[in-house]
């Protein structure tokens, strides 16, 4: 399965900050949306994504002063990014040795969507039911 399927289940738009978003702004905007990230968009092209953890390690290190400063100053860049034809696999493995937990999928230079290690953790535990259930009818019907 290619992450474009895993896009496929969505609904909903793309939530996005823009680099001179105060972190303020941004912090409010995941706590309404319940999301862990945005990607930071300019001119249409993705320049990073402020994360959960940006903020916090931002505000460990700087304190509350960061909630005036501009998404640009905290977020991770460049983004770490993958195509849509890219194997769910492929898109768990390239987030768990970068360790993040968020992905924007571009096609081209296009953002096209985002997904999560949950949205891909989801689709590996869905697949593992399926393949027991495929077993267990073998099995039963031999």
């Amino acid at each position: 399965m290619t992450v474009a399927a895993i896009l496929e289940t969505r609904t909903g738009e793309i939530i996005t900050g823009a680099p001179d978003m105060p972190v303020r702004d941004a912090v409010s905007l995941l706590s309404q949306r319940k999301i862990g990230a945005v990607p930071v968009m300019e001119n249409d092209r993705v320049v990073g994504v402020m994360s959960e953890r940006d903020v916090i390690y931002c505000l460990a290190r700087d304190g509350a002063a960061i909630l005036d400063w501009p998404v640009s100053k905290i977020m991770t860049s460049p983004a770490i990014t993958v195509d849509p034809e890219t194997t769910a696999l492929s898109a768990l493995s390239l987030m768990t040795s970068r360790r993040i937990r968020h992905l924007p999928v571009v096609e081209g230079k296009k953002l096209v969507g985002i997904v999560s290690i949950g949205d891909l953790v989801k689709y590996r535990l869905d697949k593992i039911e399926q393949e027991a259930a495929q077993m267990l009818n073998y099995i039963q019907s031999a």
